[in-house]
C-alpha cells in the first residue's frame, strides 16, 4: 500500500486540466479590440434617440382640483332619511345617497362610455383625437394629418380595411380620449383631480373645464329627473291614503324632494366644486428629451458590449 502511494507523482501545474473560466484580462482585451463596435452602436443608438426626442411633439397637461359639493345632500333630507328611510323605501322612493357616495357615482359616470361618447360628440372632438399629430408653435393651431382627415372638404380620408368606414367609431374615440384623461380620487381627503394631456395647452385646459361642467350638469339632470318622478309618485300615493300619519310622512317627503329639485336648479357646481381651476400650461409635461437621449446612449452601449461578448465567446469556444 505504501509502495503504491510512493509511485503517485503529482502533475506539474502547467500540465493540469485547462480551466473553462474566462480570464478577465482576455475579456478586457476583447472589449478593447471591439471598441469600434461599442462606439458605433452607442453612436447610432444616441442619434436615433435624439431624432426620436426631437420628432416627438410636446404634450401639455391641464389639471383641476375638485371637492365634493354636499349641499344638496345635507339638511332636512338627510335627517328625514334617517327617520323615514324605511317607509320611503317601502313607498318606492330613494331619498338619495350620502355626499361621498354621490361623488363616487359621479366619478364612475365620468369614466363611463355613455358619458364620454356624448361628451366627444357634443364638443366635436373626433378630429383632434384621431387626426391631430402636434401643434404649430407659431400659430398655436393643431397639425392635422392630411392622410387621415381632409380639412378642406371636412372628410375622413384614412385608409381602412374593407367593410369599415374611415370615420372613427365611438370605440376608437373613447379609447383615444381615455388615454388623455385622468380622474384620480384621493380616498383620504375625498378630493378629485381631473387632468388632460394634449398637444395644445389651450385645448387641454378647455377640455378639463368642459368635463367638470358636463359632469355637474349630467348629475344634476339625473337627480332632477329622479326628484320629479319621486314627487309625482308621492303625490299619487298621498291621494290614495287617508291615514293622517302617512299623509304627514308623504308631505315631508314631497317637501324635501322639492327642495332638492330647487337646489339643483340654482346650483351650478352641483356635485363638485372647483378648488384649483385648470390653467393654460406654459411648460410641457413630456417628452423628457434629455432622459430619452441618455437612455438611448446606455442601451446602445449595452448592445455594443453584448455584441463584443458574443463574438468573444465564439472565438473562445473555437480555441
Amino acid at each position: 500500500m505504501e509502495a503504491q502511494k510512493a509511485n503517485i507523482i503529482p502533475l506539474p501545474r502547467d500540465l493540469a486540466p485547462a480551466s473553462d473560466e474566462i480570464d478577465l484580462r482576455e475579456l478586457a482585451i476583447a472589449l478593447w479590440q471591439g471598441k469600434w463596435w461599442l462606439f458605433a452602436t452607442t453612436l447610432i443608438a444616441t442619434c436615433l434617440a435624439v431624432a426620436f426626442a426631437l420628432w416627438s411633439p410636446n404634450i401639455y397637461r391641464a389639471e383641476a382640483l375638485l371637492t365634493p359639493s354636499l349641499e344638496q345632500q345635507g339638511g332636512g333630507l338627510s335627517a328625514l332619511a334617517s327617520r323615514f328611510g324605511g317607509l320611503a323605501s317601502l313607498a318606492g322612493v330613494d331619498l338619495g345617497n350620502k355626499g361621498g357616495d354621490k361623488a363616487s357615482i359621479a366619478i364612475e359616470v365620468g369614466k363611463s362610455r355613455l358619458f364620454l361618447g356624448e361628451f366627444i360628440r357634443r364638443h366635436q372632438l373626433a378630429v383632434p383625437l384621431i387626426a391631430a399629430t402636434g401643434m404649430d408653435k407659431t400659430t398655436g393651431e393643431l397639425l392635422i394629418d392630411p392622410e387621415v382627415y381632409d380639412t378642406q372638404s371636412h372628410q375622413w380620408v384614412r385608409e381602412m380595411p374593407p367593410g369599415r368606414s374611415p370615420e372613427p367609431t365611438d370605440w376608437e374615440l373613447i379609447k383615444a380620449f381615455r388615454s388623455l384623461v385622468n380622474l384620480n380620487s384621493d380616498p383620504k381627503t375625498g378630493l378629485l383631480t381631473v387632468s388632460v394631456d394634449f398637444y395644445s395647452p389651450q385645448l387641454a385646459k378647455q377640455w378639463v373645464d368642459w368635463l367638470i361642467d358636463d359632469l355637474n350638469s349630467t348629475m344634476k339632470q339625473r337627480d332632477q329627473e329622479e326628484s320629479k318622478r319621486n314627487i309625482a309618485y308621492l303625490t299619487e300615493q298621498l291621494s290614495k291614503t287617508s291615514v293622517a300619519d302617512m299623509q304627514k310622512v308623504f308631505y315631508q317627503l314631497i317637501e324635501e324632494q322639492t327642495k332638492t329639485l330647487m337646489l339643483a336648479e340654482v346650483n351650478q357646481e352641483y356635485v363638485f366644486k372647483v378648488l384649483d381651476p385648470a390653467v393654460i400650461a406654459e411648460e410641457k409635461i413630456k417628452p423628457k428629451r434629455a432622459l430619452i437621449v441618455v437612455l438611448g446612449a446606455l442601451l446602445g452601449g449595452m448592445l455594443g458590449v453584448m455584441i463584443i461578448l458574443v463574438r468573444f465567446a465564439f472565438r473562445h469556444d473555437k480555441k
